[in-house]
C-alpha cells in the first residue's frame, strides 16, 4: 500500500548517523542522500537507489525554515527477520543514543510469536522493531 515514509528531524547530521546504525541492525543501508540544496537534506534507506521507503529530512526546500516536528507519539514499526535483528535493533538504538521505551520481548497480547522492542529515537518518534515467526 505503502511507497515510502517520510520523518522531519531536527538535527539531521545526529538522525543520519542513528538512523543508518539502528537500520543497519535490522539489515536496512542508506541508499540515497540529497545534501546539495542550502536549505533541504535527506536521505533514503531501503533496498535499492531506486526504492527508498524510509527517508529523514531536515529543512523545507523552498528557502524557509526547518520543517515541522511531528507529534508525540509518531510511531513506526520495522520488521525484522529475526529475534536477533530485534535484539540488535535495541542495542543499536541505545548506543546511538536513543531511549528505551520497550526492552525485547514476546508481547503475547498481540500474538503468541510478537516479538519486539522498543526505542525513542532523538527527535521523539516511537520505533519498533518486530518480528512475527517462532523462535
Amino acid at each position: 500500500m505503502l511507497d515510502h515514509i517520510s520523518l522531519a528531524v531536527g538535527d539531521y547530521s545526529r538522525a543520519r548517523d542513528f538512523y543508518d546504525r539502528v537500520l543497519g541492525a535490522l539489515g536496512h543501508a542508506r541508499v540515497m542522500s540529497l545534501e546539495e540544496a542550502p536549505d533541504f537534506v535527506a536521505c533514503g534507506y531501503g533496498a535499492s537507489e531506486h526504492e527508498p521507503a524510509f527517508w529523514i529530512g531536515s529543512g523545507t526546500g523552498s528557502g524557509g525554515g526547518q520543517a515541522p516536528h511531528p507529534p508525540e507519539g509518531q510511531h513506526i514499526a520495522f520488521r525484522a527477520p529475526d529475534r536477533a535483528a530485534v535484539d540488535a535493533f535495541h542495542a543499536a538504538g541505545l548506543a546511538a543514543g536513543g531511549t528505551d521505551n520497550g526492552a525485547p520481548g514476546l508481547r503475547p497480547h498481540y500474538h503468541p510469536n510478537y516479538y519486539a522492542a522498543f526505542i525513542i529515537d532523538p527527535d521523539g518518534n516511537h520505533l519498533e522493531a518486530v518480528c512475527h515467526t517462532p523462535g
